[in-house]
């Protein structure tokens, strides 16, 4: 069985603390927008739209939930507001699986291909080495041979940080001296994994977004000396972003998903923040899958995307 087959009790609890800041905003504005009332009518979903809107789920998100609470209630005619947090799950859970959100992953299942290729980009300070630090760690427990490249050749303290999270993980960095080509690097890591039989390389890329036109050429240069040595990479373009920032996780996504083909997402810094609302809108409105969020400091605390979990989570 699966590694991620059985949501264990030791990430219950790690998903119950990351997540304990939202839940208690979450559930204090619900308590405030159902006060003194026996029924969900207008002046309840007019709350709730604000609750939800301040949970940082985002206003396009916020209406698809309101109108579908909507339907429930002219269907069902009379929803007692001691029903709400029942509905609002499933109502959640029902429009996040509508999108394009993947099933949870499993480290321990084998790869479509070897060596898989992830390419991470983020800006700065969004936890994007410790995201690759951590899922070197995971890929390694569940037995495969993982490289780092060290891409982002613009700041000496990114590289440096990479090679102690390699370090941690105990799997190999490569890199070059400060300024060298990124893509050089990636190259270079993909020809040294692909002759050393590695099964996972992972590309850390440069955090800047000053100007999406650079960011964009920068990033296809990558993938295109990729190919040269894996034809198929990168298989994967994971995109990192901080979740504790609220609406500005929203802005860069917008801007990455322009700049480069993203398709999977890994939202951080959920554990210091009751803006975890955010992962519901940013799922729902990009369509890209989030695959992993990030719920503390320690190697175990990046954990899988659990959908139903999360929702059922946030609103128990």
């Amino acid at each position: 069985m699966g590694l991620f087959n059985i949501f264990s009790k030791e990430k219950k609890e790690t998903l119950d603390q990351g997540l304990s800041k939202t839940k208690e905003s979450v559930f204090s504005k619900l308590t405030r927008a159902v006060a003194g009332k026996s029924k969900v009518d207008d002046e309840v979903l007019d709350n709730l739209e604000e609750v939800l809107i301040t949970s940082d789920v985002g206003v396009e998100t916020t209406l698809r939930i309101i109108e579908r609470i909507e339907k429930r209630v002219a269907q069902d005619k009379y929803v007692n507001t001691s029903e709400l947090n029942g509905i609002l799950k499933q109502e959640i859970a029902g429009l996040l699986a509508e999108n394009n959100s993947d099933t949870p992953i499993d480290f321990d299942a084998e790869l479509p291909t070897t060596p898989y290729v992830i390419m991470v980009v983020g800006v700065n300070g969004v936890g994007k080495t410790t995201t690759i630090g951590k899922l070197a760690h995971q890929f390694t427990k569940a037995g495969k041979k993982v490289y780092l490249g060290a891409a982002d050749t613009f700041r000496a303290a990114a590289v440096d940080q990479l090679v102690i999270w390699g370090e941690r993980a105990g799997v190999p960095v490569i890199k070059q001296k400060m300024g060298a080509d990124p893509a050089s690097v990636a190259y270079d890591t993909i020809a040294s994994a692909k002759a050393n039989n590695a099964d996972v390389v992972i590309i850390d890329t440069a955090g800047r977004l000053h100007n999406k036109i650079n960011l964009m050429n920068e990033l296809t240069k990558i993938k295109n000396v990729m190919q040269k040595v894996v034809p198929s990479a990168p298989n994967e373009v994971l995109l990192v972003l901080d979740g504790s920032t609220g609406q500005n996780a929203f802005e860069q996504a917008k801007q990455f998903t322009k700049a480069t083909d993203v398709t999977a997402l890994a939202i951080t810094k959920l554990d210091g923040t009751a803006k975890g609302g955010v992962v519901i809108g940013i799922s729902d409105q990009f369509k890209i899958p989030v695959k992993y969020i990030g719920l503390g400091e320690g190697m175990e605390h990046l954990q899988v995307f659990d959908k139903d979990r999360f929702v059922e989570t946030l609103f128990e």
